[in-house]
C-alpha cells in the first residue's frame, strides 16, 4: 500500500465510529477498524469493500487490555503501516452517584480512557515512521463542558481524555505526532437514540442546539479527516467542539 496513508480507527462499526471509518476509506485511506460485534464489523468491511475502498475489520474488545497491542500489531501488518490512530470506542451506560460500583466505574474509564492510553503507547512506534503521525481522540462536550445526571463515569473518561490528550501532545511533538479531539455534541447515534428514548426527551434537546438540528456522524468524521491530514501538521493539542453551538448560548432554552 505505498503511497496509501492508513487509519486505525476503534469502535468503527456503528455510531460515529462507523460515520469516521466510512469517511476515511472513501476519502482514499486504507483502514482497519475495531469493534466487538463480528456480523457488524464484516457487514462494514464488506460494504466499504463493494465500493471500491480499502478496509479491514478487526474484532477486539478495548476492556482488554492485553487485546490492545496485538490489535495495534494486526492493524499495521495488514495496512503496512501505521499514520493514523483515531479511538472513538466508548461506552456510555447510565448509573446514578448513589447506586454506581466501583465496577461500573471502571468499565467506563477502562474502556473509555486507560484505553486511550494503551493505544498510545502501543501505537506510536508505528506512527513515529510516519511523515505525518496523527492521534485523534473523540472527546466530548459531556464532561470537558456539560453534565448529565447518571453519566459521573462517562464524564470523567472525557474529561480524562481531554487531559490525556493535551499531555501526549506536548510529549510526542517532536516525533512529529500530532495529538488533539473532537468533541461531539449530541449526535444522532443508535445509543443516543436509546439514552434519549423518553417521549419529548429528544424534541427538548434539539430545541436547545442553535443550528436547529441533531448532529450527524458525518459530522464528527469531517472533524477527524481535517485533523488526520498532513494538512493539520501545525495544530496539536486541541479540543475541537463540534455541536451546532449547543454549548454556547448562556441561557438554555427557546428565544
Amino acid at each position: 500500500m505505498s503511497g496509501v496513508r492508513t487509519a486505525l480507527i476503534t469502535g468503527g462499526t456503528k455510531g460515529i465510529g462507523r460515520g469516521i471509518t466510512e469517511r476515511l476509506a472513501r476519502s482514499g485511506l486504507a483502514v482497519a477498524f475495531t469493534g466487538r460485534d463480528e456480523q457488524a464489523g464484516q457487514h462494514v468491511e464488506s460494504t466499504l469493500r463493494s465500493a471500491g475502498a480499502q478496509a479491514t475489520f478487526i474484532q477486539a474488545d478495548l476492556l482488554d487490555p492485553e487485546s490492545i497491542p496485538s490489535m495495534i500489531e494486526q492493524a499495521t501488518a495488514t495496512l503496512g503501516s501505521l499514520d493514523v490512530l483515531c479511538h472513538n470506542a466508548g461506552i456510555y451506560p447510565t448509573h446514578s452517584l448513589s447506586e454506581m460500583t466501583l465496577s461500573d466505574w471502571h468499565r467506563v474509564l477502562d474502556t473509555n480512557l486507560t484505553s486511550g492510553l494503551l493505544l498510545v503507547q502501543h501505537g506510536v512506534p508505528h506512527l513515529s515512521r510516519s511523515s505525518a503521525g496523527r492521534i485523534v481522540f473523540i472527546s466530548s462536550i459531556t464532561g470537558p463542558r456539560t453534565g448529565i445526571s447518571g453519566l459521573a463515569h462517562y464524564c470523567a473518561s472525557k474529561g480524562g481524555i481531554d487531559g490525556l490528550m493535551r499531555a501526549a501532545a506536548v510529549e510526542l511533538a517532536g516525533t512529529g505526532i500530532t495529538v488533539n479531539a473532537v468533541a461531539p455534541g449530541t449526535i444522532m447515534t443508535e445509543s443516543l437514540a436509546q439514552l434519549y428514548s423518553e417521549p419529548g426527551v429528544m424534541e427538548s434537546v434539539l430545541r436547545i442546539i442553535p443550528v436547529g438540528r441533531i448532529g450527524l456522524p458525518e459530522d464528527i468524521a469531517a472533524a477527524v479527516e481535517f485533523f488526520a491530514s498532513p494538512d493539520a501538521g501545525f495544530i496539536t493539542g486541541q479540543s475541537l467542539i463540534v455541536d451546532g453551538g449547543q454549548t454556547i448560548p448562556e441561557v438554555q432554552g427557546e428565544s
